[in-house]
């Protein structure tokens, strides 16, 4: 169905275009094959309007005409859909490189490959490479989840989706019915802020513990989509970027660097330990997992319980 819309809708861009003069509804539903196997007069009437209101949501600029007896015709001007020519100075042509350079680990490669390959084709300058190093450090987004262009295109195209979710703290995956916001990169891993259905709140994903296939569903959203400050912010705190409170931990003595890089406060308790004061936030006690027997938690005691969950899971399998 998806493949037959997307057909309609370039026959009718191409009618729209093609024309010197507007086109009424009749002679568009004689022109093409989809709407002549329209069953009604309504149906075909519903599937137009819908059809023409995507094309504007395209971009696609279609004027509509009503001539001297009264009847209404639709046409799209060449010069009103032509884009301006494209220009690029050697700094924008250096941009554009650099963010097609951080993709290319990524399943975005080949888009951004080809894009650029459009804009040379377009008029970039031909002294100018867009894939010459800029500097020392050449930047990299590792995406090697599966989930992620799935996602991607999800958010894109405001999609809801299905997905099985392992939590840190149980032993098996359970299905998410999920309204995709944005994807955000935090600490190497990528996360999925959006609408949980089942639990009617916001919810953010460790793309590393979806497993098995995204699914699409069809429907519209159900809940209104936030800014994206609020979704980098959401992702923010539930990915241990943000703390109001403090926890107190023993580190074992030459371990964990991380976590005493982020210590406001150090006392060495001998016996091969020291007491640490770390920010708390939200997401600490996955963090505090992955230092295993190295950390103990001292306080609050519901980080401690946290992390002691986390544990037990771990160890079931």
């Amino acid at each position: 169905m998806a493949i037959a819309k997307a057909e309609r809708l370039m026959n009718l861009a191409l009618c729209l275009l093609g024309t010197r003069r507007p086109l009424s509804k009749r002679e568009l539903r004689e022109s093409i094959e989809a709407y002549l196997e329209a069953g009604s007069d309504d149906s075909f009437n519903r599937m137009f309007e819908r059809d023409k209101d995507d094309l504007r949501e395209l971009g696609l600029v279609i004027e509509t005409v009503e001539n001297l007896d009264g009847e209404v015709g639709y046409l799209a001007r060449r010069d009103s859909n032509r884009l301006p020519p494209i220009t690029l100075d050697a700094e924008e042509a250096a941009a554009l490189g650099l963010a097609a350079k951080v993709w290319q680990q990524a399943r975005l490669a080949g888009a951004a490959s080809g894009a650029l390959q459009k804009l040379r084709a377009a008029g970039l300058p031909e002294g100018v490479d867009p894939y010459e190093a800029h500097g020392a450090l050449e930047p990299r987004i590792p995406v090697h989840e599966a989930a992620f262009e799935p996602l991607m295109l999800a958010c894109r195209d405001r999609r809801p989706v299905v997905f099985d979710y392992r939590k840190a703290t149980a032993a098996r995956p359970e299905p998410r019915h999920v309204e995709p916001w944005a994807l955000e990169c935090w600490r190497g891993h990528w996360y999925l802020a959006g609408w949980d259905r089942d639990r009617g709140a916001e919810r953010v994903f460790r793309l590393s513990r979806i497993t098995g296939k995204v699914r699409s569903r069809s429907g519209r959203f159900t809940a209104e989509v936030p800014d994206v400050v609020t979704v980098r912010e959401t992702v923010a705190s539930w990915a241990g970027e943000t703390a109001d409170r403090s926890a107190l931990i023993r580190l074992r003595t030459g371990a964990g660097y991380p976590l005493r890089a982020k210590a406001t406060s150090v006392r060495e308790l001998g016996d091969g330990w020291d007491e640490l004061e770390i920010p708390y936030g939200h997401g600490l006690d996955a963090w505090l997992v992955e230092f295993g027997p190295d950390v103990v938690v001292l306080e609050p005691a519901e980080l401690r319980a946290e992390v002691v969950d986390r544990l037990r899971a771990v160890a079931k399998g």
